[in-house]
């Protein structure tokens, strides 16, 4: 991030979709300029990881960069991983915010014990795919705001000891380039797309709704023949524009 920063000098803006644990590696979506608008909606994306898990040891963090303390304790055969909804406590080194500050500032600077409430996240796909001594790697597919370190930690004496996101919603790590740049319509092909005439384009664009079909989609994509106008969200008057692109 800081290196697209640089290189795109100052007056542009510049935002990401979805942090990655300083350890981590992997995709992360860069975005540029108006499309830090629709941040929200691409965070809200689900994820894929590749981890490995070392066993036998427990880690401040849950990742190598806390304090290890060697227990020992490695199972043996297959373990119960866990699908569907599940209730999550992130951890204390983690970017939540608590009274305006994140976590792992607080966690860092000591005093209290941060006992950061529970949330419900959904693991969609949890396999062990290798196991090699006292490590396995894994591949998870989940929601938005679920802590990995969390599920390995979970699972006994075991902390997260590499972690590679691979997809964000229809984006693969396979795919991405840091010079590679998506139109800001493409990169939002994934949501349903209504196309409009001159007159209801116009109003879309000045953040007013426009009547249409009934949509089942929570957010829609509006266009026109010059491309995206908005993003919009059904309502009682129609499709209300909640982003606006256009202008």
């Amino acid at each position: 991030m800081a290196g697209v920063r640089r290189g795109l000098g100052r007056g542009r803006k510049v935002g990401h979709a979805g942090t990655l644990d300083p350890f981590a590696t992997g995709l992360l979506l860069v975005l540029l300029g108006r499309a830090t608008r629709v941040q929200r909606f691409l965070m809200a994306l689900p994820k894929r990881y590749e981890a490995t898990a070392r066993f036998g040891a427990v880690s401040s963090t849950g990742d190598p960069e806390g304090e290890i303390v060697e227990t020992g304790v490695v199972p043996e055969g297959d373990l119960w991983l866990p699908t569907g909804v599940v209730r999550q406590r992130p951890p204390a080194f983690s970017a939540v915010k608590v009274g305006g500050r994140r976590a792992y500032a607080l966690a860092r600077a000591g005093g209290a014990k941060l006992d950061l409430p529970e949330r419900e996240v959904e693991v969609h796909r949890f396999e062990e795919h290798w196991r090699d001594g006292d490590r396995r790697g894994f591949v998870i597919e989940c929601s938005s705001g679920t802590y990995v370190r969390s599920l390995i930690a979970e699972l006994g004496d075991a902390y997260c000891e590499e972690l590679r996101r691979t997809r964000i919603g229809p984006f693969d790590v396979a795919d991405s380039h840091p010079e590679r740049v998506l139109e800001l319509n493409d990169a939002l092909d994934f949501l349903p797309e209504i196309r409009l005439e001159a007159d209801d384009a116009r109003r879309a664009s000045h953040g007013a709704a426009v009547r249409s079909a009934a949509a089942d989609a929570a957010v829609l994509r509006l266009t026109d023949s010059h491309g995206l106008i908005a993003l919009a969200e059904p309502r009682e008057a129609g499709l209300q524009p909640v982003v606006v692109l256009r202008g």
